[in-house]
């Protein structure tokens, strides 16, 4: 691992903070790191407030979309709500089609099959709504490059309203409105939302209409707090604010299926961390292994024992993703090592029977393995369809933008992507592809990283700080969970590996003249000889609570020891 300490601020900022927050130094740092230099900059930090939402009417095309939803309500005309098989796509379908129908009763959602569709907007689907006299399709979490398909809808005398938040291309469908804050020529504030986010907005956007404020509307921020979690995207401005009231719906009163998710967990209360590895993998467990319409299911109904009962469903079809991806895995790193491939800059690897549903994850189970732009592919029709995963500060897009010429098709972010291309072109691709990166990649981050936001000493770890700490979350990107350096440390004598393989270290580490903590390390066994015989080491980690039978205290998160 690489330990890279974050630069400490200007002296004169720190104290500046520090006596108009009543802080400690730790902390003043800390939040000057995420761009929090003032008490007003602070108080909205701190105490994330509906009313620091944007207008979402400074979102270009807003007023055109509404306008078109308001013009179809008044016609009565059938409304289809569109969104891909993911958990951004499906809490986005869920939260628009529950909304539309508390307004007007012809609404009815779509969700692609992942398997013979594909991603995003299909032909299969504007046939769907043409046979069925549909003349609007809201999509969301996808569209923004559907140049063709919207065109062909349009011929048909189908309108489409847009809700994206991937990159677009040059050309903007010819859609009745276009929603995408990534739009060039969009204004709006803040750019980071996820698909949920931007179909949230269209929903405050109507509501507004009637007079209702976001408050009115908490019900549905369980939906998004869940895509924000899932998508990985940064948590701070808007989406903070988003992910803070949803994750308080998720604790007190979330809708009857994700309460029906929780039920099968042993959790009081849920982080965003939770979030993304406790519901999201369920909710997208039934696109990746069945169809993305149960999620939708689940999570608009309204019926307690109903909604039981499908949790149950989506449970099983998790337990089969995860024996599924586990299986891919093995078989992957066995092709990497036969094909001798363990020292390239790229893992790409392929064959015709791995699950479709779960490429992803298993792109992301290697690149644990094998720290480098990982590519997954599958055959799908007659195409290879691929998911790809890359490492943190390197654009996968912009590397399989450089290799369009043996793509048929790809979209995503710069961490995430997907892709389709002819069998004939794999090799030719997979060459491309590792020539690219290695002419583009830093090699050191091919060496994961852990950034720490300070070096501080045991003494510094209080009751208080930890309160302090736990005020930052939501946690995600742009605003990580605070990781701390401390150096000069020994073991208590107790430290020892624990778990049933004893593969985790369990230790209590002191400074000189300093209290001791107890520190846990999840899957940092092999490292007890650095520790062992009052060795003196420096360790990386977050400050986490234990809590054993009734009794609370802190402890040390280990990321890493040197």
């Amino acid at each position: 691992m690489r330990w890279t300490v974050k630069p400490k601020p200007e002296s004169k900022k720190i104290e500046a903070l520090q006596k108009a927050l009543q802080v400690d130094e730790v902390v003043a740092t800390l939040l000057i790191q995420r761009g929090i230099e003032t008490y007003e900059d602070a108080k909205t930090f701190f105490r994330p407030s509906l009313d620091d939402l944007h207008d979402p009417y400074l979102m270009k095309d807003m007023d055109k979309a509404v306008a078109r939803i308001e013009k179809a309500m008044a016609n009565q005309e059938n409304i289809l709500v569109y969104g891909d098989y993911d958990v951004d796509g499906t809490t986005s379908v869920a939260l628009m089609a529950s909304y539309l129908k508390s307004k007007h009763s012809l609404v009815y959602t779509y969700i692609p099959n992942r398997y013979d569709e594909g991603y995003g907007i299909s032909y299969k689907g504007i046939n769907f709504a043409l046979e069925n006299n549909f003349t609007l399709i809201i999509a969301l979490d996808c569209g923004i490059k559907s140049v063709d398909k919207v065109a062909y809808a349009k011929e048909l005398g189908i309108d489409f309203i847009i809700c994206d938040h991937h990159r677009p291309a040059d050309t903007i469908p010819q859609a009745a409105a276009v929603l995408d804050p990534k739009r060039e020529d969009c204004t709006y504030p803040y750019k980071e939302l996820c698909g949920c986010g931007v179909g949230f907005k269209l929903v405050q956007a109507l509501a507004q209409k009637d007079g209702l404020t976001p408050d009115d509307l908490m019900g549905y921020l369980d939906l998004v707090a869940t895509a924000i979690g899932a998508d990985i995207v940064p948590i701070d401005g808007e989406n903070r604010v988003l992910a803070y009231f949803g994750l308080l719906v998720i604790n007190t009163n979330p809708r009857p299926g994700i309460k029906a998710i929780l039920n099968q967990v042993e959790k009081t209360e849920l982080t965003i961390t939770d979030v993304v590895f406790i519901v999201a993998p369920r909710i997208n467990a039934a696109g990746r292994m069945e169809h993305g319409n149960f999620a939708v299911r689940l999570l608009t109904e309204e019926d307690g024992e109903l909604a039981a009962k499908y949790a149950s469903e989506i449970n099983d079809y998790n337990l089969d993703r995860r024996e599924t991806d586990k299986q891919i895995t093995e078989e992957a790193l066995k092709q990497i090592e036969e094909q001798d491939e363990q020292n390239r800059i790229t893992t790409v690897v392929y064959h015709k029977d791995w699950h479709k549903g779960v490429i992803g994850i298993v792109a992301s189970r290697l690149t644990e393995t094998y720290y480098r732009p990982t590519l997954v592919f599958t055959k799908s029709g007659d195409r290879l369809a691929a998911s790809a995963r890359s490492v943190r500060d390197f654009d996968i897009y912009n590397a399989l933008e450089a290799c369009s010429e043996h793509i048929e098709q790809f979209g995503g972010h710069k961490y995430a992507a997907g892709l389709t291309l002819l069998e004939e072109n794999y090799e030719a691709f997979k060459q491309a592809f590792e020539d690219v990166v290695s002419k583009t990649i830093d090699r050191n981050l091919l060496t994961p990283e852990i950034k720490i936001d300070a070096k501080i000493d045991l003494e510094d770890i209080t009751p208080k700080f930890y309160r302090i700490l736990k005020q930052f979350a939501p946690f995600g990107p742009n605003n990580m969970t605070p990781v701390f350096m401390t150096d000069n440390l020994v073991d208590t004598g107790y430290g020892k590996c624990v778990g049933e393989d004893k593969t985790h270290l369990r230790i209590t580490v002191a400074q000189p003249q300093s209290k001791s903590l107890v520190a846990i390390g999840f899957g940092m066994g092999d490292k007890f000889d650095l520790i062992s015989n009052k060795k003196i080491f420096k360790a990386v980690y977050s400050v986490d609570e234990n809590e054993w039978q009734g009794n609370v205290s802190l402890q040390l998160k280990l990321r890493d020891i040197k």
